[in-house]
């Protein structure tokens, strides 16, 4: 008779559990529904309301690749902004000409020689930097190369070379000064994709997988922060540039030049700045890039074939 009563009692604890755990996942499904909403709400408010600028006047900013195209560009328009540029590329010359140019604006500019495939290298400057400047409240992940030929005639170095620069490299500056940031609990991240990082081009197949790759570990790495920390205040911002007119690009093809014609460095450096002080977790240049990469993945592949043809904009061989 006790076994029965011990049984009777087991079976209701266990059915009020089991309703205990169906109310919890009922509620949990009203709240996901409620912010998922409000979530939608808010990015659609956010399309008309711009979010302010962060200021970065006092900061340090740190760029790679300062020595001429984009990452000069975007030197100059920090220093503008009143930040300290921290600048490195592994051309001293070039890298030096950067700095001196925006000393002699009155901007606040330091170079260092960094060769930011040697992972040892990178890491002991990145310590001399630190005790030098202090925090670093940006750092831009620019450097990088652009072979432009098929795959069949690039060579091993070549590619070995391109992930090196465009991939590896930024793994060694994110291992380098996220600790800090994440320590703090502020600071931004800024890593050029490109837009062969949404779209498969001609002649830039390592390129584009360099370029996919960034995406993808600036995604992943966004969600680790978010899952390490709720209340995660480290910004990742990724970056899809257009073809730039900085000369990275050599052969440019578009049939339609009044709507795909080359970005000014300028202008690119500026909305660069501008999504890293927004902080934006994606930016094209133009904006409107990456919007048209997700609308294209819903249409069928064979239909926007089509239009990739019909538009035939893309990059010709620097091999003749």
């Amino acid at each position: 008779m006790t076994k029965v009563s011990q049984s009777a009692g087991n079976s209701n604890n266990g059915n009020s559990t089991d309703i205990y755990n169906i109310v919890l996942l009922i509620v949990d499904i009203v709240m996901l529904i409620v912010k998922f909403w409000i979530a939608i709400v808010e990015a659609i408010v956010n399309l008309f309301r711009p979010a302010p600028l962060e200021e970065v006047g006092g900061k340090v900013v740190l760029i790679t690749g300062t020595g001429h195209g984009m990452g000069k560009h975007m030197a100059q328009q920090y220093a503008k902004l009143g930040a300290t540029v921290i600048c490195w590329d592994v051309n001293e010359q070039t890298n030096n000409q950067t700095v001196k140019e925006i000393q002699k604006s009155g901007g606040k500019a330091h170079g260092y020689v960094c060769n930011v495939t040697k992972r040892e290298e990178l890491l002991e400057l990145a310590q001399k930097v630190r005790k030098e400047h202090g925090f670093i409240h940006v750092v831009v992940n620019n450097a990088g190369i652009m072979p432009c030929h098929p795959l069949l005639e690039h060579t091993e170095n070549e590619i070995r070379l391109m992930y090196d620069i465009n991939v590896l490299s930024h793994f060694w500056m994110i291992q380098a000064f996220l600790p800090d940031m994440v320590e703090r609990n502020e600071g931004s991240i800024v890593a050029l994709s490109s837009c062969a990082g949404l779209f498969g081009l001609i002649n830039l197949v390592p390129y584009c997988g360099t370029k996919f790759a960034v995406r993808g570990y600036m995604a992943a790495l966004a969600e680790e922060l978010r899952y390490k920390n709720p209340q995660n205040n480290v910004k990742l911002t990724t970056i899809y540039p257009y073809m730039i007119d900085t000369g990275l690009c050599k052969n440019p093809r578009y049939r339609f030049p009044s709507l795909f014609k080359l970005i000014s460095a300028d202008a690119a450096a500026a909305s660069i700045i501008e999504a890293q002080r927004q902080g934006l977790e994606e930016a094209a240049i133009p904006r409107h890039f990456v919007a048209v990469e997700k609308i294209g993945r819903l249409i069928p592949r064979k239909a926007m074939r089509l239009v990739n043809d019909f538009l035939d904009t893309g990059v010709d061989t620097d091999k003749h």
